[in-house]
C-alpha cells in the first residue's frame, strides 16, 4: 500500500510541473488616429464585453444620386473612442437629398451606462450630423471636419465625451 502511495504521489508530482514557458508575443501597439479597427459580433470572443458592438445585420445603404455631396459623405460605418476609451460605432444607413438620416449608433460602457445600440434618426444641417435623443438619454452629433473624419460629441448624464471617428 505504501509503494502505491507513493507511485501515486510521484505520479500527481509529474503532472503538475508545467511545461517550458513559451515565448510571449510583444504587446500590441496603441492604436493610433486611423487605425481604430472595425468591430463586429462575428466574433464576440475577440471583443471585450464592455465594448461597442454594431449588430451584423445593421445594413449602409449607398446614397442616391440625388444626395448632394456634403451630405452623402457622412454615408458608412464610422468607428472612434471617446475621450481615448470608450468604443462607439456609428452607421449612417440611409441619406435623403434633404439630409435626413436613418443611423444605428453602439456604444461600449460610458460612464453608468453598460454597452448598447440604438437604432434612431437625425439630420445633417452644414456640416454638422445631429441625432434624435438616443433612449438612453444621450444628445449625439457628429461634425465633418476637412480631413474627412467625423469628430463626435456624446452627452449623457451631465458628461459630455468627444472623439474621432473614422471610416470603416
Amino acid at each position: 500500500m505504501c509503494n502505491a502511495m507513493l507511485g501515486f504521489a510521484a505520479l500527481a508530482i509529474t503532472a503538475c510541473q508545467s511545461a517550458p514557458e513559451s515565448p510571449q508575443p510583444a504587446p500590441e501597439p496603441a492604436l493610433e488616429l486611423g487605425t481604430i479597427p472595425a468591430q463586429t459580433a462575428s466574433d464576440p470572443a475577440a471583443v471585450p464585453s464592455d465594448s461597442a458592438i454594431m449588430h451584423q445585420s445593421v445594413a449602409v445603404t449607398p446614397p442616391d444620386k440625388a444626395v448632394p455631396t456634403k451630405y452623402a459623405v457622412f454615408s458608412g460605418l464610422w468607428a472612434g473612442r471617446l475621450d481615448g476609451m470608450y468604443d462607439a460605432i456609428l452607421a449612417v444607413q440611409t441619406i435623403s437629398s434633404n439630409g435626413k438620416v436613418t443611423v444605428t449608433y453602439a456604444w461600449g460602457t460610458l460612464g453608468d451606462n453598460h454597452p448598447g445600440e440604438a437604432a434612431g434618426a437625425g439630420r445633417i444641417v452644414g456640416s454638422t450630423l445631429k441625432l434624435e435623443r438616443l433612449p438612453n438619454g444621450a444628445d449625439v452629433s457628429f461634425v465633418m471636419r476637412p480631413d474627412r473624419t467625423l469628430a463626435g460629441t456624446v452627452r449623457l448624464a451631465g458628461q459630455t465625451y468627444t472623439g474621432a471617428f473614422l471610416k470603416q
